[in-house]
């Protein structure tokens, strides 16, 4: 049995060093992992996807931890997915919370991962979206994905997750009015964290006036409230995604919102496997060749990339001679 055979057989089995080896060949673009997903793709699709986004210091990784926690009491195996912005050694993300989270990291039902988001700006990167595919189809009934906090540039988290929770604080006035054009229209569901803190009334009207303004939907998110480090307001908010999850299901919305993935994802590979196919060392020596031989200043770029492509169209048609 070769090495992938053995790796997909024990990571449907649910066994632990299997999943945490298929997502180190994934972050490592092992040939593996491609082999790996391909195999295990047609036992994904029981697993429900939260994300969890919202501005830097709302508290977003301690709602994770009281979430983990509500959903094993209810008896539900659970994978988290921290996007650190920079290395997953770091100590960041959910890393650095695993001191806290002790109790959760020896629990047979939680697998923990912290993951690099690789120069994504949305804090999500491609790398993360797979490790939730193999978290799925290891058994795991939800996988919650955390971004790394760096306010609206983090939309993508909504093209990976079935239910997106934006996290906030009553401090958090100017970052909600930043994101109104941004975080506020992809979210199923606001959190308002911290709500011991002085303005949070103020706060939750805020939000929910920027909600009024908004396009009526057959959806409309709520704003609740909690104090994730006390545990306060955590079991309402486990309820509200399972309501949301109940109207994506009876609208039959949870599959179609499901098939767009695919096809975003679909397309997203194919851009990657055709920019690196595309910047082989022949056209990155022309672009460099062309660039050196100018003396023109004012020298198109459209027209250099113009014979890239053409030189590109005319090495795939020669393969296919």
């Amino acid at each position: 049995m070769s090495s992938s055979n053995h790796i997909i057989e024990n990571l449907l089995k649910g066994d632990r060093r299997a999943l945490a080896k298929s997502i180190s060949l994934i972050e490592n673009e092992d040939p593996q992992s491609s082999e790996i997903l391909a195999a295990v793709y047609a036992k994904i699709g029981k697993a429900y996807r939260i994300g969890i986004t919202g501005p830097p210091g709302a508290g977003k990784s301690t709602l994770v931890d009281q979430l983990v926690k509500q959903y094993r009491k209810q008896g539900h195996s659970v994978g988290v997915i921290a996007v650190d912005p920079t290395s997953p050694f770091t100590g960041g993300a959910l890393l650095g919370d695993r001191i806290r989270m002790n109790d959760l990291v020896l629990d047979e039902g939680v697998f923990i991962r912290s993951m690099a988001s690789r120069g994504s700006l949305g804090g999500l990167s491609q790398k993360a979206n797979d490790a939730a595919d193999v978290m799925d189809a290891s058994g795991k009934d939800f996988v919650i994905l955390e971004t790394v906090g760096v306010g609206q540039s983090e939309l993508d988290v909504v093209e990976v997750a079935d239910t997106t929770v934006v996290v906030l604080v009553p401090e958090s006035g100017d970052s909600v009015q930043a994101m109104k054009a941004g975080l506020m229209e992809i979210a199923d569901l606001f959190v308002l964290n911290k709500a011991d803190r002085d303005g949070a009334q103020n706060a939750i009207v805020e939000i929910e006036s920027m909600l009024h303004l908004r396009a009526q939907r057959d959806w409309n998110p709520k704003v609740l409230r909690a104090i994730a480090s006390q545990g306060e307001g955590v079991a309402e908010i486990a309820e509200m995604i399972n309501k949301h999850r109940k109207f994506l299901e009876e609208d039959n919305l949870l599959n179609k919102n499901r098939k767009e993935r695919i096809s975003k994802k679909i397309q997203s590979i194919v851009r990657q496997r055709l920019e690196k196919e595309f910047w082989d060392d022949s056209n990155r020596r022309t672009l460099i060749e062309n660039l050196e031989s100018s003396n023109d200043l004012n020298l198109s770029p459209y027209k250099i990339a113009d014979q890239l492509v053409e030189n590109f169209k005319s090495r795939m048609e020669k393969k296919n001679e």
